[in-house]
């Protein structure tokens, strides 16, 4: 016969956050423990991939650690990803380049008229 195992909390239902495993201790008694949530890792705004060294945590546990460890250091560090970073970068200089480049045909094609 099987060892009944009762709840160690008032909540009987079986929710993502009610998760239990039956284990058995050192004395032989079966008991529930229940089971945290996973977490997962913080991803980019951009492309969508989990960020490179920023930790997976609950979101309370981010309040425990420390800067330096929910972050990175670079621009848009903690919240888009390198490669994204480095798309911006080149398309914010070459929109930059286009508006020089229409300035100088502009100010050439305006002695031409004369």
């Amino acid at each position: 016969m099987v060892q009944r195992v009762t709840l160690r909390k008032r909540q009987p239902y079986n929710t993502t956050s009610n998760r239990r495993r039956i284990v058995k201790t050192p004395g032989g008694k079966l008991v529930y423990h229940h089971i945290k949530k996973l977490a997962t890792s913080p991803k980019c705004g951009d492309c969508g991939i989990a960020l490179p060294g920023i930790p997976a945590l609950r979101p309370r546990q981010y309040a425990t650690i420390s800067k330096r460890q929910k972050t990175v250091r670079r621009a848009y560090g903690g919240s888009r990803c390198g490669d994204c970073v480095k798309s911006r970068i080149v398309r914010a200089f070459l929109v930059e380049e286009a508006k020089i480049v229409k300035r100088v045909i502009k100010s050439q094609s305006k002695p031409a008229k004369k």
